[in-house]
């Protein structure tokens, strides 16, 4: 006579573990909203700057922050601009912050390539040398720089003399040299076997392998020149040559006492002075995924 086994009865109804973890957790809630809570405290200073920035009069209190349409008007910005002719200034922010981008990139470029891939004696010291430059701060180079740019070289009112004390920066170079280090040393061995030189390797294999690094550094290096005030203020003397950041801070030591609303004008330039920073970073916030830098290699 044969035994027969029974067959476990599957059930159609979730078990206690499927059910825990259909459920979000008391911990996952409590994440999300002191998360949620972080970004609005962020974000309120933002908002409650657009807002004042369209206020007819002045309202400084909490109840400001809340929009009135009687209170509304396009007016600030209407009057910051005659004032320090916003677009001639952006004009200058965008000349300055451009020549910075341009010559860090290729600057650090370069110098992170040649730390990283080429071998030549001192290259640690050298690498330790730059790295020991970030811990200087830049106020303390100002009067030495200040002395060579602009009595000895008499870049004074010019682009050139806002753009040069940045043209290097450490950081960028620290960057590239940290992606250059990952790429897989086979593809520059057979683009060397090729007869490829170095400058070809760099632009036709190492660069398009490191676009996040691009990227990073180019809205790192964005930030600093475009809100950059001590610098341009001191080499710029005429108000055609100036940034956007270093018009409005003359704006608000002159002319902002006789404003009809001088709170709302300066926050109207504010809005102006950030909105390329916000717009960029959310153009391009979707580029900031590594790339797959084996993809170049057969394995």
């Amino acid at each position: 006579m044969t035994q027969t086994q029974a067959r476990p009865v599957l059930s159609d109804e979730p078990t206690p573990q499927a059910h825990q973890k259909q459920r979000p957790s008391f911990t996952k809630w409590l994440r999300t909203g002191v998360l949620l809570l972080g970004a609005l405290l962020f974000l309120f200073p933002f908002y409650y700057m657009i807002v004042g920035s369209f206020q007819r009069k002045q309202d400084t209190s909490l109840g400001g922050a809340l929009p009135r349409p009687g209170n509304l008007t396009l007016h600030n910005y209407g009057q910051i601009n005659a004032a320090v002719d916003l677009g001639q200034a952006l004009v200058n922010s965008g000349i300055f912050t451009g020549g910075v981008i341009l010559a860090t990139v290729v600057f650090g470029s370069l110098a992170g390539y040649a730390l990283a891939m080429l071998r030549f004696r001192g290259r640690g010291v050298l690498f330790s040398a730059m790295l020991l430059l970030q811990v200087i701060p830049f106020q303390l180079l100002i009067i030495p720089l200040y002395v060579l740019i602009v009595r000895n070289y008499g870049l004074s009112d010019s682009y050139l003399g806002m753009i040069a004390p940045f043209a290097i920066n450490s950081t960028a170079v620290f960057v590239f040299r940290q992606y250059f280090l990952q790429l897989p040393p086979d593809l520059f061995a057979a683009a060397r076997i090729d007869g490829a030189g170095e400058l070809r390797v760099l632009w036709s294999i190492a660069l398009p392998l490191v676009r996040p690094a691009l990227l990073t550094v180019i809205l790192m290096t964005f930030i600093g020149p475009w809100n950059e005030f001590l610098w341009p203020f001191l080499v710029t003397k005429s108000q055609a040559k100036q940034p956007l950041a270093v018009a409005l801070a003359n704006y608000i030591s002159t002319v902002a006492g006789s404003a009809a609303n001088p709170f709302g004008a300066i926050l109207a330039g504010a809005c102006v002075l950030a909105a390329p920073a916000v717009l960029l970073f959310v153009i391009f916030q979707k580029y900031f995924n590594s790339n797959d830098l084996g993809s170049g290699v057969k394995g």
